[in-house]
């Protein structure tokens, strides 16, 4: 995840940050990038040629992973393909690295540990030795790694990579110049690309970013999946209907890689939002971001708070001021292709296991 001041650096790598500093940094970014982007090379050269050792768990492993930093929705993937497997009586586990908290569980694992109670979340860098474990200590027969596409010493029967549709490709430059974790010919190792978000542009974007993925990266397998608001729940758990917000002043923060997604989540509901903020992402709310949402929301007049379940999980509180906290709880829609995803998740169904 990016480190540093992270508004100020997207607003340098659009190029929104004018002047002779910003310029020069750009270019300084630039070479740096294409140190990042040889030693990026380098290494998957050295997994393809087996020069690095991948380690194969004993059953098998769904990578769900993108090309960029920021948000495209893997947690929402990664539920989806759990729900889908343990529909057919399959005992799965996640394994996830744990960026942006440095003890215990992050707050991507503490939303699928909520959404997903029956499903074990295993945290650690090492992602080998966790798989080992999920199959040995908890008698998993699947694993999902989550944010696996770059992680390469588990090995994996099928990568799922999430093109996020509002910026598939990263601002199209590799890091630190823009977003990309690797170059888009990678997509050559994907299973099934899947773009997410895709109900927030037209058909004719959809199609275009599909065809500059398979000019990089030839043939590919497609899915398209929006991500489909089900309800709102407030800090103990509690769901209320989504027309609960209806008619209601609103106002909204988050804290996610991709803030702009849940902007336009919102305006899909027709909600009119008096207020919006955005935090990095992972940043880890304090009581004084607590009282100075809660004056936020007092000055507005909001009698409605609307956060992301991501950020709900470390906030914990029922109101802001006079206003209720709710999450907006999201869950994955195929829109097209799920009978692509269908058959790649099917034919890693252990033996005895079926369509529910």
């Amino acid at each position: 995840m990016i480190r540093i001041d992270e508004a100020a650096f997207l607003r340098l790598v659009r190029g929104e940050s004018r002047g002779l500093l910003p310029s020069s940094a750009r270019i300084g970014l630039g070479g740096v990038a294409g140190l990042y982007r040889l030693g990026v090379g380098a290494r998957n050269l050295a997994f393809d040629r087996g020069w690095k050792a991948s380690h194969r768990a004993d059953v098998p492993v769904v990578s769900v992973g993108n090309l960029t930093l920021g948000g495209t929705g893997k947690t929402p993937m990664v539920e989806w393909v759990s729900r889908w497997y343990r529909a057919r009586g399959v005992r799965v586990a996640i394994l996830s690295r744990g960026y942006g908290h440095s003890s215990g569980m992050n707050d991507e694992g503490r939303v699928l540990e909520e959404n997903l109670p029956d499903v074990p979340h295993l945290q650690a860098p090492d992602r080998v030795d966790l798989a080992r474990r999920a199959v040995e200590e908890l008698e998993s027969e699947l694993l999902v790694l989550d944010d696996g596409f770059q992680h390469r010493r588990l090995a994996r029967d099928l990568d799922l990579v999430l093109l996020d549709a509002l910026d598939p490709f990263g601002l199209g430059r590799m890091f630190p110049r823009g977003l990309l974790r690797e170059p888009i010919r990678s997509l050559r190792r994907a299973g099934v690309v899947v773009l997410s978000r895709a109900d927030l542009v037209d058909e004719s974007t959809r199609r275009t970013i599909r065809e500059r993925a398979e000019r990089a990266a030839g043939p590919l397998r497609w899915a398209e999946a929006r991500h489909a608001p089900l309800d709102l729940i407030d800090a103990e758990g509690r769901s209320t209907p989504l027309s609960d917000s209806q008619g209601r002043k609103v106002v909204a923060f988050c804290g996610i890689g991709n803030p702009e997604g849940f902007r336009r989540t919102l305006a899909g509901l027709g909600l009119e939002v008096a207020g919006f903020r955005a935090f990095p992402d992972h940043h880890p709310y304090s009581a004084g971001d607590v009282a100075d949402l809660s004056a936020w929301a007092r000055a507005t007049g909001a009698e409605l708070a609307l956060t992301t379940q991501k950020d709900l999980v470390k906030l914990r509180v029922l109101d802001l001021g006079p206003a209720p906290l709710r999450a907006l709880r999201i869950g994955l829609d195929v829109m097209d292709g799920s009978e692509v995803l269908d058959r790649a998740l099917s034919a890693l169904l252990p033996s005895g296991k079926d369509a529910p």
